[in-house]
């Protein structure tokens, strides 16, 4: 229940989206990246129509990871409103990304 966004669908899938949106920066060779995937695929079907998941691979997506200083991986960014109100960094249990999406979902 997670999307795919690269360069080319970053502005439509999320800074134009009405519902917020988390986005996982990852990439294939990254250990707690995979550790993670799990998760915020539950996390897609439970907050679906309240909350978009979203997952750009930095690797071949370098420009978005450049745009918001991404040094390490994984990093989550939460966007509301086409605005970028939280970053994370590092693997994080569900609860703590659920309560992280539970303040901006209306």
């Amino acid at each position: 229940m997670t999307i795919q966004v690269t360069e080319q669908t970053f502005e439509n899938e999320v800074l134009n989206s009405a519902e917020p949106v988390l986005v996982d920066l990852w990439a294939e060779w990254c250990g707690p990246c995979r550790a993670i995937a799990p998760t915020l695929e539950e996390l897609g079907g439970e907050y679906a129509g309240k909350a978009k998941i979203a997952k750009v691979n930095v690797d071949e997506n370098p420009a978005i990871a450049q745009r918001y200083s991404v040094r390490s991986i994984p990093t989550l960014l939460l966007f509301k409103d086409g605005q970028l109100k939280e970053t994370t960094v590092g693997a994080q249990p569900k609860n703590a990304l659920a309560s992280l999406l539970d303040r901006y979902v209306a």
